[in-house]
């Protein structure tokens, strides 16, 4: 994977993080999800993109 891949899958996974959390947002504020139902998958999706960007620098390659 070259650098500019990885700023691309970057990219794309910020815009699906922010889709994500706009939806949940939504979804809160029409009362279909809690606040803690909220955080425990806003926690869930931080970690996963952590797990994903931490991958993505491992297959970076010089």
């Amino acid at each position: 994977m070259t650098q500019k891949q990885r700023l691309i899958y970057s990219i794309v996974i910020s815009l699906v993080v922010l889709g994500i959390m706009l939806g949940l947002s939504y979804l809160q504020n029409a009362g279909m999800i809690t606040e803690k139902m909220f955080q425990y998958i806003a926690i869930g999706v931080a970690v996963t993109v952590v797990v994903i960007n931490g991958v993505m620098r491992r297959k970076v390659k010089p």
